[in-house]
């Protein structure tokens, strides 16, 4: 039978992350004995986020420590942080600042999971039931406002830049959140208002992740609003094949039900271009938008009973600009980053920027 130490240990392990795996890239094209180096030393520095995140996320309040714990140990890919170091390597790398910064980035994340999943009604999050589905909406909303406050106090120490760059993150997700729940205004453009919000619920976070690398670690400071401009455009990408993989039949895969989403009621590109066709008067789209509409307003799942027309939708057209969409920002990301010196930080960030594209979970 194991002790409760090493069954922190055998949890902590499976938590632990790869450069490559915390990006998605190929770990072959950076096997050079230099390219080792430089992944083992942000593999090192994913090691003590990990550990830090360990500590800044136990309470002394025994419902607290559990509920603050609960999305931290179902895993998670850790990309936010992964690019905090990243972009260090432009600089001394992954000092302490690095290490505070990009836990303090993560915290705020998991803090805004709590929340989205509470204003989504998900059923899952990292193939788990979502904290409010465990605890009841005001529990998971109090946490993630818990972790909120701790994600600010461990970067307060860090001085007034750090707080005003996550103030200002912080600004912009509640924006971002917002918009989304009040809809585009009247002659706004629905596409042009769901980017906007993507810019801001996901990007913000990314950005402020490839930018507090370069911030804090001593690099030259002339990169930061390039970083911080890679980062949003790469957000953007990232969230548009999460539109496409909430399509995806399989919730082992994605650790939820298809069209989770767009029961929940919230907006995604494939949607939003199937009402514009149907507008336009294409009475295909118009049925396909009136029968997901249906669906979505009832009880039924994809695979309860009638298939549902989700199915339809991750088949259509749509579904494909969606995608290519997402390679136009991906793109766009590689673009700014261009007087960024050549080198394993660039071809990482291009790297990620296009594998961003080819996820399925």
């Amino acid at each position: 039978m194991s002790t409760a130490a090493e069954r922190v240990k055998a949890a902590r392990a499976s938590r632990r992350v790869s450069l490559a795996a915390a990006l998605g890239i190929d770990a072959r094209r950076f096997a050079s004995p230099a390219d080792l180096r430089f992944a083992q030393a942000i593999e090192d520095g994913l090691e003590r986020v990990e550990l830090l995140l360990e500590s800044e996320l136990g309470f002394a309040d025994q419902l607290a420590d559990v509920t603050a714990r609960y999305l931290f140990e179902a895993g998670g890919k850790r990309v936010r942080p992964a690019l905090a170091l990243l972009t260090a390597q432009l600089g001394d790398g992954a000092a302490e600042e690095i290490i505070r910064v990009a836990a303090a980035i993560e915290i705020t994340h998991l803090a805004s999971l709590y929340h989205d999943d509470v204003m989504d009604e998900a059923d899952l999050r990292r193939n788990v039931p979502s904290a409010h589905k465990v605890w009841g909406n005001s529990v998971a909303i109090i946490t993630g406002d818990l972790l909120f406050a701790r994600a600010s106090k461990l970067i307060a120490s860090l001085g007034e830049d750090a707080l005003t760059m996550q103030a200002d993150t912080f600004e912009r997700l509640c924006l971002g959140q917002l918009h989304e729940t009040a809809g585009p205004r009247d002659g706004e453009d629905p596409v042009e208002h769901y980017l906007q919000v993507l810019a801001d619920k996901t990007g913000s976070l990314i950005g402020s992740a490839a930018e507090s690398g370069i911030r804090f670690s001593g690099a030259d400071q002339s990169f930061i609003p390039i970083m911080r401009e890679y980062g949003e455009r790469v957000g953007v990408a990232f969230q548009l094949i999460d539109d496409v993989i909430d399509l995806t039949q399989d919730p082992a895969v994605t650790g939820k039900e298809a069209g989770t989403d767009i029961k929940a009621g919230v907006a995604t590109l494939p949607m939003l271009l199937l009402k514009r066709e149907a507008a336009a008067g294409d009475r295909d789209a118009a049925a396909l938008v009136e029968r997901i509409e249906q669906w979505a307003s009832s009880q039924v799942g994809e695979n309860a009973g009638e298939p549902s027309p989700v199915a339809e939708l991750r088949e259509h057209a749509v579904t494909e600009r969606t995608r290519e969409e997402a390679k136009r920002w991906a793109a766009a990301a590689i673009d700014v980053i261009d007087p960024v010196p050549a080198g394993p930080v660039k071809r990482a960030l291009v790297e990620f920027a296009n594998r961003v594209t080819e996820r399925v979970a």
